[in-house]
């Protein structure tokens, strides 16, 4: 690949922690791995405006969850109101059509005189967040009918079917990047603060990749246009099977024109990057310099004294017997 000066994201004199006045340049338009010690401080360090995607939490109140975090309820609600000829409202557990006993939150706190309070299921309508006469009213799709929590119960990829027969498309779409960020087994209505880091961040990359979808078939940018996304430690806690997934969803955003960059040292992700930085020598003080940069397969055919470029000589070879 030809690459000219203003195809990078150019960082200099980076002195963050232990950096020592690291220059470096990050191609544009491709998948970059930045390993070693010091990766984080060099993020730190980037200029401009980026996406970051990381594994903290979402903000939201408790009863936040993947249906009202992308906006697939907006379009849910509005069908269900369509319907059955009631308002939209009626179908928000945080509104008008919330169960009375537990303000829709599903469960109600327990104090315990002998140790902690405990959130248990609201006796009246089980956990399922809604007064008894909005569970009335139904969604049918065939010979499918369900009801707002039945909805909100199922996991994103048996959601996506039934909201699409449904005629939901706009719900049916967000629940179709659900499954292609791998979380379709995650259902709508799950609260945010149960969810791992690693879903979290596969969470707002569903978000983005909506964004990005819909301003294609708008034919017209994002509303908020940024090209560059940053993903830190996307790997922690995910299978291999979920890495797998989560490289192939990279390519998807690099496809659509956009830059990213993992902080990352799984050698499975660096080893199916674009370009490879890599920091050290050594942890802490020994490290924070520029040891390499190049393509993996470079890398890993002279990697002189990167440390990552010799873990990953060990791992194509690996790969490559098996």
């Amino acid at each position: 690949m030809m690459m000219h000066v203003h195809d990078f994201i150019r960082v200099t004199g980076a002195r963050d922690n232990n950096l020592r006045d690291v220059d470096v340049d990050i191609p544009r338009g491709v998948f970059t791995c930045i390993a070693g010690s010091g990766k984080s401080s060099l993020m730190d360090c980037l200029p401009g405006s980026f996406l970051l995607v990381d594994q903290k939490p979402i903000k939201g109140s408790r009863r936040s969850n993947p249906a009202t975090y992308t906006g697939a309820l907006d379009s849910i609600r509005s069908a269900f109101a369509k319907a059955n000829g009631v308002k939209p409202a009626l179908f928000s557990a945080n509104s008008e059509g919330a169960c009375p006993n537990c303000n829709g939150a599903g469960t109600v706190f327990v104090e315990l005189g002998f140790m902690s309070g405990v959130d248990v299921p609201c006796e009246v309508c089980e956990g399922r967040r809604f007064a008894d006469a909005v569970l009335d009213f139904r969604l049918t799709a065939g010979e499918e009918s369900l009801t707002i929590a039945d909805v909100l119960e199922l996991p994103a990829a048996r959601a996506a079917e039934f909201l699409r027969a449904a005629k939901v498309t706009a719900a049916a779409r967000i629940c179709d990047d659900l499954v292609a960020v791998g979380l379709s087994y995650l259902t709508l209505g799950q609260s945010l603060t149960t969810l791992s880091g690693g879903e979290r961040q596969r969470l707002k990359l569903a978000v983005h990749l909506g964004e990005l979808a819909t301003a294609r078939r708008a034919k017209k940018a994002p509303a908020d246009p940024v090209d560059v996304i940053v993903l830190d430690e996307p790997t922690t806690g995910l299978h291999l099977a979920d890495i797998d997934t989560l490289v192939r969803l990279i390519d998807r955003f690099v496809d659509e024109g956009m830059t990213v960059i993992a902080v990352e040292h799984h050698l499975a992700v660096v080893a199916r990057a674009d370009h490879v930085i890599d920091l050290g020598t050594s942890a802490g003080s020994a490290g924070g310099r520029v040891i390499a940069q190049a393509s993996p397969r470079a890398l890993a055919a002279d990697p002189g004294d990167s440390l990552t470029g010799k873990y990953l000589a060990t791992y194509v070879e690996g790969a490559s017997a098996s």
